[in-house]
């Protein structure tokens, strides 16, 4: 793998503001942790991507084996009962979403032998979920009710530059507003695609680019936070596309993959960030523990389904 310093230097002039950090978990070297979701009552749930593990930190700080998947676990999302819904692989390499009910138990939703790289996942509306597709160029739309699927969108700027390219495509999705916002990593840019009154996708256009992300989230006042994880930073880009990075590889951000806003009364302005220490990229000085980070931030995330699309 190249070292950080082959990258292009796209952060390079970019202004730093760092917002204060402190650690909250550490893991062992070569631990790639990929997703993390967030209840109500603020507990981190965070897959271990390379074990199949969806671990769970409470209140307390401590950190226990939520699930186990025979096979990697990749996305996280709430359903509506309180339960989570996992994009990963299974043991025989097919793309799966497995449902993970409030006592740990895993059980596959759905399998997915059509798609080929399961990752962000994010919902749509009651009982309907979107899934990146990385590595197809496309994003599958799921009724967990009916355990159906169907391509939602299929494009060119959901798909890598080349089909030998190793990094991901349409990555992390969020939506914000009336548009979902996913990432294009392997493009480096940042994809906006409005959605339609009946939930359909409307022409995809690039948001922002060069910009290199991986997972990312909105505040009520729509700047987004982004994982840079090659980068190992999270920078904050404002709704104009001007870019200023909060947090660096000296705040724990050293191969940053994924965040989310805490959801708990009084932690609603604190992003929780997770790690892999570097395993995609690894530093000169060689790959570090992974981490669990919170970062103050002083605005609140914005609601992943707001009241204008739970009927969608």
């Amino acid at each position: 793998m190249a070292a950080s310093s082959e990258l292009p230097p796209i952060f390079a002039a970019t202004p730093v503001a760092l917002a204060p950090a402190r650690q909250i978990a550490e893991f062992p070297v070569n631990t790639f942790l990929e997703s993390i979701a967030i209840s109500p009552d603020n507990t981190l749930f965070i897959t271990s991507h390379l074990d199949g593990k969806v671990l769970r930190i409470g209140k307390e700080g401590k950190v226990t084996t939520y699930a186990t998947i025979a096979g990697r676990a990749a996305g996280l999302a709430f359903a509506a009962d309180g339960s989570l819904l996992l994009s990963a692989w299974n043991a025989e390499n097919v793309p799966t979403v497995f449902t993970i009910s409030p006592q740990g138990e895993a059980a596959v939703l759905v399998s997915m032998p059509d798609a080929i790289f399961l990752n962000g996942l994010t919902p749509l509306g009651v009982d309907r979920y979107l899934i990146a597709d990385s590595y197809r160029g496309a994003i599958w739309e799921l009724n967990a009710a009916e355990k159906t699927v169907k391509i939602w969108l299929e494009h060119d700027c959901l798909a890598r530059s080349s089909l030998d390219q190793e990094f991901p495509a349409v990555n992390g999705l969020k939506i914000y507003g009336n548009a979902l916002y996913t990432s294009n990593t392997a493009k480096m840019q940042i994809v906006k695609i409005l959605i339609q009154p009946d939930g359909q996708p409307g022409e995809p256009e690039i948001f922002l680019q060069p910009v290199n992300l991986d997972d990312f989230a909105f505040d009520q006042d729509g700047n987004l936070y982004g994982t840079t994880h090659i980068y190992n930073s999270v920078v904050k880009i404002s709704p104009n596309g001007s870019i200023t990075t909060i947090a660096q590889a000296e705040q724990g951000m050293t191969g940053s993959t994924a965040l989310a806003f805490g959801q708990g009364e009084g932690d609603r302005t604190g992003i929780y960030v997770v790690t892999n220490g570097g395993m995609s990229f690894p530093p000169p000085t060689g790959i570090e523990p992974a981490k669990v980070v919170r970062l103050e931030v002083g605005i609140a995330g914005y609601p992943l389904i707001d009241s204008n699309r739970q009927s969608g």
